[in-house]
């Protein structure tokens, strides 16, 4: 299994590396909704750097989406899928495999982006690690979540608006927690443990029912 999951992963990452596409299109996306807030809302750090880290988290939710609807589709329209579904490994290990492999072209660039992108809306140094260290541990859940609509839509053609309407709901406790997360690290009345471990418990929690659940979506496309 073992010697599975790291074929699939590689694979999938040389083919990111060579296409492109939802890596790049996401911190594109993720960059232009950065840019455009600020000239929305004016000149007004301190209004900025208040709803900064809010901005940040919709932000990399909405770029997170770009391309999840090509998950599994790609796969099942050249006959990948099929393959996998025939071949001994588990279909929870390809899953996992293929999220992980997402996760790294797309989750981690948002992740280590954020401080960069933290100048536009006039956050501080201690946000800016707040941002990161939030986004790197609630992107996975993010994407879990996603991958089970992604199996859901992987057998439609224009499946990314029916994907973004089923996630969109899940995907609100993360956006509260991270957002709460980096707002306690720069003086919230709460602790920045209490919603940053809330967080990361959503994530594990997210990467078990979404692989089992994405694994048993796309066995009932067989």
């Amino acid at each position: 299994m073992i010697r599975s999951f790291n074929a699939l992963l590689i694979r999938d990452l040389k083919l990111a590396a060579r296409v492109g596409g939802s890596g790049v299109m996401g911190l594109i996306f993720f960059l232009m909704i950065v840019t455009l807030i600020p000239f929305a809302l004016g000149p007004d750090l301190n209004l900025l750097s208040r709803i900064g880290p809010a901005i940040l988290w919709i932000a990399a939710l909405l770029a997170t989406l770009i391309g999840l609807d090509r998950l599994f589709q790609a796969d099942q329209e050249d006959g990948s899928l099929d393959l996998l579904r025939l071949s001994h490994a588990p279909m929870e290990i390809v899953v996992l495999a293929k999220v992980i492999a997402y996760w790294l072209v797309t989750g981690l660039p948002l992740a280590l982006a954020a401080p960069f992108l933290g100048f536009l809306v006039a956050l501080s140094p201690e946000a800016m690690l707040a941002m990161v260290a939030t986004l790197l541990v609630g992107t996975p859940a993010l994407t879990f979540i996603g991958a089970v609509g992604a199996a859901l839509t992987s057998s439609l053609r224009r499946g990314g608006l029916i994907l973004a309407i089923l996630v969109l709901p899940f995907m609100i406790p993360t956006l509260i927690f991270g957002v709460s997360a980096a707002n306690a690290a720069v003086g919230g009345t709460i602790p920045f443990v209490t919603p940053f471990l809330v967080l990361m418990a959503l994530s594990l929690i997210a990467a078990v029912v979404g692989t089992v659940g994405a694994a048993a979506a796309l066995r009932s496309g067989e």
